[in-house]
């Protein structure tokens, strides 16, 4: 039997610049999820309303007595607001089990094991969640106010409203942000996908439950900041140039959604590390 040279060699292959292995994971995961079709069908209806829109739009162009469906700020504002139960659906599907199922086959071990920091791993992982809520959140609602210009052969509605395009914008990216970053933290806690899902849903429900409670006792909606969804609503209210819908301060939901991201990174930098801790 030959035996072959297995004396030392340099490496000859071409060595990826430090900063991207994130891209890696993120397009594993990415490809990985966009191959379930049951998957395909929840992306289908986050565009739903996107066509609806569209035939209204043109409906209201075309027969001046259907005006009521025409497009203004508040159009644009309820369209990601109408969405975000598509969000809170593709946010269970896709980021319940990202780093649980790491976590539930060790992988951790081995993805830290590379030349690989968490940094890294962590965005990976976050890119893939954001990636399809914002196609179901900003580019949509991009494309809707395409949509309306092409329909009404003019700038009109958009000179009017320039402020759109950035409150389209920032206002996905925070809904987009609040949702990934506390799913991922959620999922770090967890070696099962399916606990980390009910986590995530009880938080939610819970807290909108405990702020329906202390309204009924005040009689005041200035206690909405218990709830991240009231204090995100509030917020994007303000982004879009509307009367905020609760009396809490926006710039106290802000910092309540501030608050919650700062605690989920923190979470994320203590649970995602090669070695297991114990507490």
């Amino acid at each position: 039997m030959p035996i072959h040279d297995q004396s030392y060699r340099h490496y000859a292959g071409v060595k990826a610049p430090p900063g991207r292995s994130w891209t890696v994971i993120a397009w594993a995961g990415i490809m990985t999820t966009v191959r379930k079709r049951v998957f395909l069908a929840i992306l289908f209806g986050g565009w739903v309303q996107f066509f609806g829109r569209t035939i209204g739009f043109y409906f209201s162009n075309t027969f001046q007595q259907l005006e009521v469906l025409s497009a203004s700020a508040e159009t644009f504002r309820s369209f990601l607001e109408f969405q975000s139960f598509i969000v809170f659906v593709i946010t269970i599907y896709v980021g319940a089990g990202l780093i649980a199922q790491d976590r539930r086959a060790n992988a951790l071990q081995l993805y830290l094991s590379k030349p690989l920091l968490r940094s890294e791993y962590i965005v990976g992982k976050l890119a893939v969640l954001a990636t399809f809520l914002l196609m179901v959140t900003m580019v949509p609602a991009l494309m809707l106010l395409v949509v309306q210009i092409v329909i009404a052969g003019s700038f009109t509605f958009l000179k009017s409203n320039t402020f759109l395009i950035p409150a389209i914008v920032l206002a996905s990216l925070l809904q987009v942000l609040l949702a990934s970053v506390t799913m991922l933290a959620l999922s770090s806690l967890s070696k099962s996908a399916r606990f980390v899902a009910i986590m995530y849903a009880g938080v939610l429900f819970f807290t909108k439950a405990i702020f329906g409670v202390l309204y009924a006792i005040t009689g005041t909606t200035a206690v909405a900041w218990v709830s991240p969804g009231e204090n995100l609503a509030q917020v994007v209210d303000v982004i879009f140039r509307l009367k905020p819908r609760y009396a809490t301060p926006w710039e106290v939901s802000l910092i309540v959604i501030v608050g919650l991201v700062i605690l989920s990174i923190s979470i994320l930098e203590r649970r995602v590390r090669g070695v297991e801790v114990v507490t």
